[in-house]
């Protein structure tokens, strides 16, 4: 265990006026917190182990307490735990292994791992999925994807250990990630050497199975997610099995309602959908999920309309009942969860700016020899530390000028909290200042480009563009390329896209260039401006104007059609540019941006599932399903003295020609497990791959409807739900204008950062006395 002391003694300095004293007669208030008034005094006594590493430490102490200070503030910023070694190395250490370089190298590693899936064998390197056109893919020879594994292993075992020494082995016990760590990588090492002891043609690599947990241990809100879900599964137990009994007292009920008697001809209900228990569970399963209706009750409904009853009363109940209601109790645990988690991580930040003042407020004790615990540090001091810790640029600049603003050269620890409260502020860009013109006649120019309405009428003409195209479009929409006129279309868009170069000349006129750029909507408008200009001055060059016939018989690189409708589909597409200037588009937008921002934590656990059922998939169903052996067998089917190789019964995998989703390959695996997600004809592959290999199929399918379809679409909506009201209501209470709403950055703690509860200065100064390695004791 690490045993380097906080505090080291050494010779004293006149240096009090650097550090701010208290008195104990000055402390008379034993009720007074760390967010109630003044902090309380303590008195901490330092323990530390004579060593060699101790003398060391002692020679530069200075230099340590910066560098602790240094860290734990950045473990603040991160929402990382503070409990790791803090000697100097270690430190060092440290600060490297979280440095950028390291941490995209590591990632670019489990890129790797997980990406080695689309080539190794099944290879998915083919153009077409589609088992009756695709050609034998290129298979890696034995030995390649293997060396990339190993390498990819090397890393992880240098990754754990680094992470294992840092901590230290007190916290390695408790720390069961790391644990699991080890053992994943020790059974995919021993995996790989079945592999090449087999040559490669092992049936079965488990290790495939296990890639996912690189990418799911190497994230801390990533972990807290799938905890939060761990912990809601039981929540919602209690509906499951009310659906599961829903569906089981249906299922009874439909068996007994639809066997019209011994003799089963003509009741096709019975045929297609109840003559046994597992299709009356598969077809009523399915229908909760509304795949299959109304084609499920429709041989019923066509002999009796009141019928319709029970399918009617099941969707009520079953669809727009429980599953909402599941949908409702997800949002409502998980959320709860959720904000325990994210509590935790507020602790963490909190703990870590504590233990960085309390270092520095140990230095000051040092320099100045005395036995008394500093309660206020210097100014300077402050500033020096924050100018070496890695922060975004805008938030380090906030911090220091908030803490120039204390006049009297001493930060107390509420102070000192309080500067860090930058963090959790909305963060908007500022955009630089217009240029200066000197002539009244520019000046009033520069308003009038400048001003709203400006871009306002710069939206209408984009409209009208539009509107254009779209009537060229249904003129022309039953003539054949070959008769398209593009003259007309093609000298109202060189009108238009001239207004577009004109406007951004005028912006940046008005704005300046740095002033135009530093909005996203104009570097958008931009970009696409220039390149509609490119292609017209390319269309002018190639084809002159006006625009002659389109010549079928004329080979160009890029036909004259072809650049039209290419510069068409830009215009459409800069349309867009009208987002941010629609209130609620645009808080639809920025909801968007920041769920692809800042949740990448769900998506990283929707693609740990995904590639684990496909992995699972592909081990389970490769090559399960055939291609027909004569295509024209199909179509003549209804001939007389015909052969065919099999029925396609409609609305079957093989009538609809679902050939392309199979489990043949990795990349086909991962679309096939998205249309099933989707659920709209889900239950066509679950009866095709029940035919192909067994019933029991079904299971995998049913599996990955209730973890996809109903916990993580349910989940992703009620994150949705979170991350829009919480804007909402931010924007109808905020002075914050509409446009710098859109550019506001939010994270998953500001979300619920007005239900947290700060931690108490006990709560923070017991948490230091038990940390490992800084021996701190009261």
């Amino acid at each position: 265990m690490e045993t380097d002391p906080l505090l080291v003694s050494s010779p004293q300095k006149n240096t009090s006026a650097c550090c701010g004293l208290v008195d104990n007669s000055s402390c008379s208030n034993p009720d007074s917190g760390y967010y109630g008034g003044t902090p309380r005094c303590r008195k901490f006594s330092y323990t530390a182990t004579q060593s060699a590493a101790y003398t060391m430490i002692q020679e530069d102490d200075g230099d340590l307490y910066m560098q602790q200070a240094t860290v734990f503030l950045e473990d603040a910023v991160q929402y990382r735990s503070i409990n790791h070694r803090v000697d100097s190395k270690s430190l060092r250490l440290y600060r490297w292994y979280y440095s950028k370089v390291c941490q995209w190298g590591l990632g670019a590693t489990i890129f790797v791992i997980l990406a080695v899936a689309f080539v190794e064998k099944p290879s998915s390197l083919t153009m077409a999925s589609d088992i009756r056109y695709r050609v034998a893919p290129w298979e890696p020879p034995c030995g390649l994807t293997e060396s990339i594994e190993m390498v990819c292993f090397l890393i992880f075992v240098a990754d754990v250990s680094v992470k294992s020494y840092l901590i230290g082995w007190e916290e390695f016990r408790k720390n069961k990630w790391l644990i699991a760590y080890i053992f994943v990588i020790a059974f995919s090492i021993l995996d790989w050497m079945v592999s090449l002891g087999l040559h490669c043609e092992e049936a079965v690599r488990i290790r495939r199975l296990l890639r996912p947990f690189f990418l799911l241990q190497n994230s801390s809100l990533m972990k807290k997610t799938l905890k939060c879900i761990k912990r809601t599964v039981p929540e919602i137990t209690s509906v499951m099995l009310l659906l599961a009994v829903h569906l089981c007292l249906f299922t009874m009920f439909g068996m007994l309602l639809f066997a019209w008697g011994k003799d089963s001809n003509g009741n096709a209900e019975w045929q297609a959908y109840f003559s046994n228990l597992p299709d009356s569970l598969t077809s009523l399963l399915v229908l909760l999920t509304t795949a299959n209706n109304p084609d499920v009750m429709i041989p019923a409904y066509s002999k009796n309309r009141f019928y319709c009853i029970f399918f009617i009363l099941f969707c009520g109940f079953g669809t727009y009942l429980l599953m909402n209601l599941l949908t409702a109790i997800i949002y409502n645990q998980f959320r709860g969860y959720l904000l325990i988690s994210i509590q935790t991580s507020l602790l963490r930040r909190r703990l870590g700016i504590r233990a960085g003042f309390e270092v520095m407020c140990s230095q000051c004790q040092s320099m100045t020899g005395i036995n008394e615990h500093v309660e206020n540090v210097n100014t300077e001091m402050v500033l020096k530390i924050l100018q070496g810790v890695h922060i975004k640029p805008f938030y380090k600049e906030a911090i220091i000028q908030k803490a120039q603003q204390y006049a009297d050269g001493s930060i107390s620890a509420n102070q000192f909290q309080k500067l860090f409260d930058e963090l959790d502020k909305d963060t908007i860009k500022q955009h630089p200042p217009k240029p200066e013109y000197q002539r009244v006649f520019l000046q009033k120019l520069q308003f009038i480009f400048s001003h709203q309405y400006f871009s306002l009428a710069g939206n209408v003409v984009a409209l009208a563009n539009i509107i254009c195209i779209c009537a060229a479009l249904v003129i022309e929409a039953d003539k054949a390329v070959s008769e398209h006129y593009d003259y007309f279309l093609g000298a109202i868009n060189c009108f238009f896209i001239v207004y577009y170069l004109l406007e951004m000349i005028l912006k940046i006129f008005a704005f300046g260039f740095k002033g135009y750029v530093s909005r996203s909507s104009n570097i958008f408008d931009g970009f696409v401006t220039v390149l509609l200009l490119c292609l017209q001055i390319t269309i002018f060059a190639m084809y002159s104007f006006p625009h002659p016939r389109w010549d079928p018989d004329v080979k160009e690189l890029m036909s004259l059609w072809e650049m039209v409708r290419l510069v068409n589909i830009l215009i459409v597409f800069r349309f867009l540019r009208i987002i941010p200037n629609i209130k609620l588009m645009s808080l639809v937008a920025s909801t968007l941006h920041d769920l692809v921002k800042n949740l990448r934590a769900f998506a990283g656990i929707l693609v740990v599932v995904y590639y684990a059922f496909a992995v699972l998939g592909v081990m389970l169903f490769e090559g399960v399903i055939t291609a027909p052996g004569n295509m024209s067998a199909v179509v003549n089917s209804s001939a007389p003295n015909t052969t065919v190789n099999y029925t396609a019964t409609c609305g079957t995998y093989e009538q609809l020609e679902y050939w392309p989703n199979n489990f043949d390959d990795f990349a086909a695996t991962l679309v096939l497990l998205y249309n099933i997600m989707v659920v709209n004809n889900w239950q066509v592959f679950m009866d095709a791959f029940a035919r192909y290999s067994t019933p029991w199929s079904k299971l995998y399918f049913v599996a990955w409807w209730l973890t996809s379809s109903v916990m993580w679409v349910n989940l992703f909506v009620a994150l949705i739900l979170e991350n829009f009201i919480h804007k909402w209501d931010r924007i109808h209470h905020s002075s914050i204008s509409d446009e710098d709403q859109a550019e506001c950055q939010m994270t998953v703690q500001s979300m619920f950062r007005e239900f947290l509860q700060e931690p108490t200065e006990e709560e923070l100064l017991s948490k230091l006395e038990q940390h490992p390695h800084l021996n701190i004791k009261r």
